[in-house]
Protein backbone atom coordinates (compact mmCIF):
# COMPACT_ATOMS: atom_id res chain seq x y z
CA UNK A 1 0.00 0.00 0.00
CA UNK A 2 1.25 3.48 -0.91
CA UNK A 3 0.84 6.19 1.69
CA UNK A 4 0.33 9.72 0.32
CA UNK A 5 3.09 12.12 1.29
CA UNK A 6 2.30 15.28 3.18
CA UNK A 7 4.16 18.55 3.48
CA UNK A 8 7.21 18.12 5.66
CA UNK A 9 7.64 14.44 4.80
CA UNK A 10 10.85 13.24 3.30
CA UNK A 11 11.97 10.51 0.97
CA UNK A 12 15.40 9.07 1.81
CA UNK A 13 16.08 12.09 4.03
CA UNK A 14 15.24 14.76 1.40
CA UNK A 15 12.53 17.25 2.38
CA UNK A 16 9.78 17.22 -0.24
CA UNK A 17 8.26 20.58 0.66
CA UNK A 18 11.53 22.34 -0.13
CA UNK A 19 11.71 20.77 -3.63
CA UNK A 20 8.04 20.89 -4.60
CA UNK A 21 7.51 24.60 -3.97
CA UNK A 22 9.71 25.75 -6.90
CA UNK A 23 8.18 23.12 -9.17
CA UNK A 24 4.68 24.22 -8.21
CA UNK A 25 5.61 27.86 -8.86
CA UNK A 26 6.97 27.02 -12.32
CA UNK A 27 3.82 25.06 -13.21
CA UNK A 28 1.56 27.94 -12.08
CA UNK A 29 3.60 30.52 -14.02
CA UNK A 30 3.61 28.42 -17.18
CA UNK A 31 -0.13 27.84 -16.91
CA UNK A 32 -0.76 31.56 -16.48
CA UNK A 33 1.46 32.43 -19.44
CA UNK A 34 -0.28 29.88 -21.66
CA UNK A 35 -3.71 31.14 -20.56
CA UNK A 36 -2.78 34.75 -21.36
CA UNK A 37 -1.44 33.74 -24.77
CA UNK A 38 -4.56 31.72 -25.47
CA UNK A 39 -6.82 34.60 -24.38
CA UNK A 40 -4.98 36.96 -26.73
CA UNK A 41 -5.46 34.52 -29.61
CA UNK A 42 -9.14 34.14 -28.74
CA UNK A 43 -9.59 37.91 -28.54
CA UNK A 44 -7.97 38.28 -31.97
CA UNK A 45 -10.29 35.60 -33.40
CA UNK A 46 -13.36 37.36 -31.96
CA UNK A 47 -12.20 40.74 -33.30
CA UNK A 48 -11.81 39.11 -36.71
CA UNK A 49 -15.44 37.92 -36.61
CA UNK A 50 -16.58 41.45 -35.68
CA UNK A 51 -14.52 42.92 -38.55
CA UNK A 52 -15.97 40.35 -40.97
CA UNK A 53 -19.47 41.45 -39.93
CA UNK A 54 -18.61 45.03 -40.92
CA UNK A 55 -17.21 43.88 -44.26
CA UNK A 56 -20.33 41.81 -45.00
CA UNK A 57 -22.70 44.65 -44.01
CA UNK A 58 -20.82 47.17 -46.14
CA UNK A 59 -21.10 44.75 -49.09
CA UNK A 60 -24.87 44.49 -48.48
CA UNK A 61 -24.55 40.76 -47.78
CA UNK A 62 -26.99 39.76 -45.04
CA UNK A 63 -26.19 36.06 -45.37
CA UNK A 64 -22.50 36.62 -44.87
CA UNK A 65 -23.25 39.03 -42.00
CA UNK A 66 -24.80 36.08 -40.16
CA UNK A 67 -22.07 33.57 -41.01
CA UNK A 68 -20.85 33.27 -37.38
CA UNK A 69 -24.34 33.34 -35.87
CA UNK A 70 -25.10 30.12 -33.97
CA UNK A 71 -27.79 27.78 -35.27
CA UNK A 72 -29.93 28.37 -32.17
CA UNK A 73 -28.67 31.84 -31.21
CA UNK A 74 -30.95 34.65 -30.03
CA UNK A 75 -31.24 38.05 -31.66
CA UNK A 76 -32.90 41.21 -30.36
CA UNK A 77 -32.82 44.11 -32.77
CA UNK A 78 -33.08 47.79 -31.93
CA UNK A 79 -36.82 47.74 -32.71
CA UNK A 80 -37.37 45.17 -29.94
CA UNK A 81 -38.00 42.25 -32.28
CA UNK A 82 -36.72 38.94 -30.93
CA UNK A 83 -35.75 36.13 -33.27
CA UNK A 84 -34.05 32.78 -32.84
CA UNK A 85 -31.69 30.83 -35.05
CA UNK A 86 -29.21 31.61 -37.76
CA UNK A 87 -31.80 31.25 -40.53
CA UNK A 88 -33.96 34.01 -39.00
CA UNK A 89 -30.90 36.18 -38.33
CA UNK A 90 -29.66 35.89 -41.91
CA UNK A 91 -33.14 36.38 -43.39
CA UNK A 92 -33.71 39.54 -41.34
CA UNK A 93 -30.34 40.97 -42.37
CA UNK A 94 -30.95 40.20 -46.04
CA UNK A 95 -34.30 42.05 -45.70
CA UNK A 96 -32.96 45.18 -44.01
CA UNK A 97 -29.91 45.42 -46.28
CA UNK A 98 -32.22 45.25 -49.30
CA UNK A 99 -34.62 47.92 -47.96
CA UNK A 100 -34.12 50.75 -45.45
CA UNK A 101 -30.42 49.99 -44.79
CA UNK A 102 -29.56 49.48 -48.47
CA UNK A 103 -26.32 51.26 -49.31
CA UNK A 104 -25.44 52.02 -45.69
CA UNK A 105 -22.07 51.42 -44.10
CA UNK A 106 -21.31 50.11 -40.66
CA UNK A 107 -18.60 50.96 -38.18
CA UNK A 108 -17.88 48.72 -35.18
CA UNK A 109 -15.59 49.75 -32.34
CA UNK A 110 -15.05 46.98 -29.82
CA UNK A 111 -15.30 48.62 -26.43
CA UNK A 112 -14.61 45.55 -24.33
CA UNK A 113 -14.16 41.80 -24.55
CA UNK A 114 -14.70 40.00 -21.25
CA UNK A 115 -14.08 36.29 -20.95
CA UNK A 116 -16.49 34.88 -18.40
CA UNK A 117 -15.00 31.45 -19.08
CA UNK A 118 -12.22 30.47 -21.47
CA UNK A 119 -14.87 29.48 -24.05
CA UNK A 120 -17.42 32.29 -23.45
CA UNK A 121 -16.90 36.00 -24.12
CA UNK A 122 -19.18 39.02 -23.81
CA UNK A 123 -18.34 41.64 -26.42
CA UNK A 124 -19.54 45.25 -26.12
CA UNK A 125 -19.47 47.18 -29.39
CA UNK A 126 -20.07 50.83 -30.22
CA UNK A 127 -21.99 50.47 -33.49
CA UNK A 128 -22.75 53.11 -36.11
CA UNK A 129 -24.69 52.77 -39.34
CA UNK A 130 -23.96 55.62 -41.76
CA UNK A 131 -26.05 56.74 -44.72
CA UNK A 132 -29.48 55.98 -43.23
CA UNK A 133 -32.12 57.82 -45.28
CA UNK A 134 -35.23 55.80 -44.45
CA UNK A 135 -36.57 53.80 -41.53
CA UNK A 136 -39.63 51.61 -41.00
CA UNK A 137 -42.93 53.42 -40.43
CA UNK A 138 -43.08 55.26 -37.11
CA UNK A 139 -39.31 55.35 -36.59
CA UNK A 140 -37.45 58.61 -37.09
CA UNK A 141 -34.48 58.79 -39.45
CA UNK A 142 -31.45 59.50 -37.23
CA UNK A 143 -29.77 62.92 -37.29
CA UNK A 144 -27.23 63.26 -40.13
CA UNK A 145 -28.23 59.75 -41.25
CA UNK A 146 -26.07 58.10 -38.57
CA UNK A 147 -27.72 55.49 -36.38
CA UNK A 148 -25.77 54.84 -33.18
CA UNK A 149 -26.33 51.73 -31.10
CA UNK A 150 -24.76 49.68 -28.36
CA UNK A 151 -24.36 46.12 -29.53
CA UNK A 152 -23.65 43.25 -27.18
CA UNK A 153 -22.66 39.91 -28.63
CA UNK A 154 -22.07 36.77 -26.60
CA UNK A 155 -19.52 34.48 -28.22
CA UNK A 156 -19.07 30.78 -27.44
CA UNK A 157 -16.18 28.68 -28.72
CA UNK A 158 -17.15 25.23 -29.99
CA UNK A 159 -14.90 22.89 -31.95
CA UNK A 160 -12.23 25.59 -32.21
CA UNK A 161 -14.55 28.23 -33.70
CA UNK A 162 -16.20 31.27 -32.11
CA UNK A 163 -19.99 31.51 -32.59
CA UNK A 164 -22.35 34.37 -31.76
CA UNK A 165 -24.93 32.90 -29.38
CA UNK A 166 -26.66 36.16 -28.48
CA UNK A 167 -26.89 39.49 -30.31
CA UNK A 168 -28.60 42.36 -28.50
CA UNK A 169 -28.74 45.78 -30.16
CA UNK A 170 -30.04 48.93 -28.42
CA UNK A 171 -30.23 52.34 -30.07
CA UNK A 172 -28.71 55.34 -28.36
CA UNK A 173 -31.27 58.01 -27.68
CA UNK A 174 -30.37 61.50 -28.99
CA UNK A 175 -28.71 63.65 -26.34
CA UNK A 176 -27.79 60.73 -24.10
CA UNK A 177 -24.10 59.87 -24.47
CA UNK A 178 -22.93 56.29 -23.94
CA UNK A 179 -21.27 55.62 -20.62
CA UNK A 180 -17.62 54.67 -20.59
Amino acid sequence: MVTPLRSGHSVKGVSLSRHWKPVTLVVVLLSSTLAIGSEREDEAAIRKVVAEQVTAWNAGDGSRYGEAFAADGSFTNLFGMVMYGSDAFRTRHREILATFYKGTTKKHVVRRIRFVRPDVAIVDIDNEVHGVTAMPAGIVVPPAGVLKTQLMEVFVRRAGRWWIEAYHNVDLKPGIPPTR
